[in-house]
């Protein structure tokens, strides 16, 4: 989504709630854009011990850096964002795709994400019905025009 030129309307960390068995909550890096939503492991600086002792970085660490794990929910497949329920410091929500998949989240009730994504989400699907709406039209309006063209023709060409 990014690398197609879609700004970042919000950054910042979320929780989400893993599809393992023990289902914990992992920190997940995220970026919110027009387009969707996305998740990307949480940035851990190194330490700063190893920085001065080691002028190189260890092979193993740039290529792990951009083959990051980055998880892209798009807009065009999320149904929507449902389930906010506020429990102590944290709004928990859930976003359902399409396909019917929950994903769970939490964050701090002053981050606002929830909020965040069903606005971006709901500008989105606005955005597509009005583009819809403008193919429709132009659909319709080339179909109206094209029969009156060969009738003309046809009757000058009869007579």
């Amino acid at each position: 989504m990014l690398e197609s030129g879609c700004k970042a309307v919000k950054e910042g960390v979320l929780e989400k709630r893993s599809d393992g068995l023990l289902q914990l909550w992992k920190k997940k890096r995220c970026i919110l854009t027009e387009e969707g939503l996305l998740l990307a492991p949480p940035k851990q600086p190194p330490p700063p011990q190893q920085q001065q002792q080691q002028q190189q970085p260890p092979p193993a660490a740039p290529s792990t850096e951009p083959t990051a794990k980055i998880k892209e929910l798009h807009f065009s497949n999320m149904k929507t964002v449902d389930c906010v329920e506020r429990k102590g410091k944290y709004v928990y929500f859930t976003v359902v795709m399409a396909e019917g998949k929950e994903i769970d989240f939490r964050c701090a009730q002053e981050q606002g994400w929830n909020a965040a994504i069903t606005l971006q989400m709901v500008q989105y699907k606005n955005r597509q019905a009005i583009l819809a709406v403008r193919s429709t039209r132009q659909k319709q309006q080339h179909l109206a025009q094209q029969p009156h063209g060969p009738r003309l023709r046809s009757a000058s060409n009869s007579a």
